[in-house]
């Protein structure tokens, strides 16, 4: 059942100007019987000031006077010709379009670097297609000639932690790669402050004074 705007403002206002069960108010605001006698006893929302729902045509006059004359009746919320709001589909991360250029390459790079990762997860992570994915993997992608594997955090098409969580989604270990380990993102997030820099960096008042040959 669709509930009313503001349900405890809603209540306040059928509280004071009806005479309605307080099991009638609870049931068309969502509330608790023992929440709107509360409310009625001023225990609750003191001060709060009541929505008209008349005003705001989610009940009518004829329809508060039906259950007022049958305390067995239940408020009926009235019908809107307004068109009720429609939930956002889901769909590709929505990218800048002065990085757009570069998601190519951040491509590239995941699939260099974590094979785990499916084309799904890229595609979420980056906001890009499957398509584009076959595309730069296969090197039939119309740019082949330009693109070049760039980390997607340093492109600022992905942030660590969304990357370290898909990254644990799929089961990555950190591998030897060409004699050096791939890029562990969970230790990189373990190891990073609230402010990008490392926890153990010392703070700029620690740091030592440089020596310089520059002129002031």
């Amino acid at each position: 059942m669709a509930l009313p705007m503001m349900p405890k403002a809603t209540a306040v206002w059928l509280v004071e100007n009806t005479a309605l069960t307080f099991v009638q108010i609870a049931d068309f605001c969502g509330l608790h019987e023992l929440e709107v006698q509360a409310i009625a006893d001023g225990e609750v929302v003191a001060g709060m000031v009541g929505l008209d729902p008349l005003s705001s045509s989610q009940l009518t006059k004829d329809e508060i006077e039906r259950c007022v004359g049958d305390p067995t009746a239940r408020l009926e919320m009235a019908k809107s010709d307004l068109p009720e709001p429609k939930a956002k589909p889901t769909g590709a991360r929505y990218t800048p379009v002065s990085k757009r250029q570069d998601k190519p390459d951040g491509i590239s790079w995941l699939l260099r670097n974590y094979p785990e990762l499916s084309d799904a997860a890229i595609g979420r992570l980056l906001g890009t297609t499957k398509q584009t994915i076959n595309a730069v993997r296969d090197r039939t992608h119309w740019n082949s000639a330009n693109i070049r594997p760039r980390d997607p955090i340093e492109l600022g098409l992905v942030s660590v932690l969304d990357l370290s969580a898909a990254l644990k989604k799929a089961g990555y270990k950190p591998k030897p790669a060409g004699g050096a380990m791939a890029p562990d993102l969970e230790s990189a997030v373990d190891t990073m402050s609230p402010t990008g820099l490392p926890k153990d960096a010392p703070a700029d008042e620690d740091l030592p004074p440089q020596s310089g040959t520059g002129t002031v």
